[in-house]
């Protein structure tokens, strides 16, 4: 199959060589020239190569296509966005002129970007995908080498409108990734990970971050009874949302069981305190003006409320946990966040009436 991945980061490179190895004709495309140079330039010198250690097992593949030029996914069947949350807006404008109703629009993760497809996509009427998270953790190591961290067991997708999920399923199953499948692009949106253990975990570690200069690491410290106390607040307001949409109330905890695990018998809870004190954690976040609050929160926090607001569901936790981490880094993560207004009004209700059809 022919597959486009824009974004040439962890994830897009790591899924690109995952598919080219199992024979898929892939177009690897980078949107910017900010992070990951070494690596890109490296795979326009040497024919697209790279290398997956996944597991030990020493996986090589060449990328068919690497380019700068959005253009080249025209000719592909499915197409994989990959790049920072912070930054769906502004490739979406640039890459939609280039999606067609052929083809199959994946969003990884997905945050509710499908709003700003909408927004920006003129009369197309396309069929677009939101993941909750990477298909592959991963890091770039080196030019041409990646090394893979943890595979989900399930991915869970999320199809707009919905009324395509079976169609969509069809295509995906030729790509040979573990995919599960929601009623709705909303329950992918909202089970984001990041969207619980990122904002609570860093915000609730400002005074450790600054006091060790990013010398610990939060998955080992910050999860005490008290945090994890709020944790489960702003989760149960993101399962509200959820059920008032007519959804499965699912929590946090049992969706990380979910993506992680095949063995229904480990307790939730127990399953991910385990994850966390792995040794091999990495250190951090190493500043409080992270990804963990300058993205997640912006891009997911925003996100709830905003849904919350338009169902007329209360979500105090996550206000207050905007206001908390607005007034730390001392500007307005609500001005580019997914509000009402820039995910736009009409969007989100075209969205929200479609995931009741489900």
């Amino acid at each position: 199959m022919k597959v486009a991945i824009v974004g040439a980061g962890n994830a897009g490179c790591a899924v690109a060589t995952d598919l080219s190895y199992k024979g898929h004709e892939v177009t690897l495309v980078k949107t910017s020239n900010s992070m990951h140079d070494k690596n890109f330039n490296y795979l326009l010198e040497n024919n697209g190569k790279m290398t997956l250690n996944d597991f030990g097992e020493m996986k090589t593949a060449n990328i068919a296509h690497v380019t700068r030029d959005l253009s080249e996914v025209e000719d592909a069947k499915v197409v994989i966005l990959y790049v920072q949350t912070n930054y769906h807006e502004s490739v979406l404008e640039r890459l939609l002129p280039h999606i067609n109703e052929s083809q199959i629009l994946i969003i990884n993760p997905g945050y509710f970007s499908t709003a700003y497809v909408l927004k920006h996509a003129g009369d197309k009427d396309l069929t677009v995908v939101e993941a909750t998270s990477s298909f592959i953790d991963c890091r770039i190591m080196e030019p041409g080498l990646i090394k893979v961290g943890f595979r989900n067991v399930r991915n869970p997708l999320g199809v707009y409108p919905s009324s395509r999920k079976e169609q969509v399923k069809e295509v995906l199953s030729e790509l040979d990734l573990p995919f599960a499948y929601f009623n709705s692009v909303v329950e992918a949106a909202l089970h984001n990970p990041n969207l619980i253990v990122h904002t609570v975990g860093a915000i609730m570690s400002i005074p450790r971050i600054e006091k060790t200069n990013g010398d610990y690491v939060m998955y080992h410290e910050v999860f005490t009874p008290s945090v994890w106390k709020i944790l489960e607040a702003l989760d149960s307001e993101k399962m509200d949302v959820i059920e008032h949409l007519g959804f499965e109330r699912v929590s946090y905890v049992e969706m990380a069981k979910f993506r992680n695990t095949l063995d229904d018998n480990l307790d939730a809870k127990e399953s991910f305190f385990n994850y966390a004190s792995m040794p091999t954690r990495a250190k951090g976040p190493t500043t409080v003006d992270s990804r963990y609050i300058s993205e997640d929160v912006p891009q997911g926090l925003v996100m709830l409320e905003a849904l919350g607001k338009s169902l007329g569901v209360p979500t105090p936790i996550a206000t207050s946990l905007i206001e908390i981490a607005n007034a730390a880094l001392e500007r307005d993560l609500r001005a580019g966040g997914r509000t009402p207004e820039n995910l736009g009004q009409e969007n989100i209700d075209k969205i929200l009436k479609d995931s009741k059809k489900a």
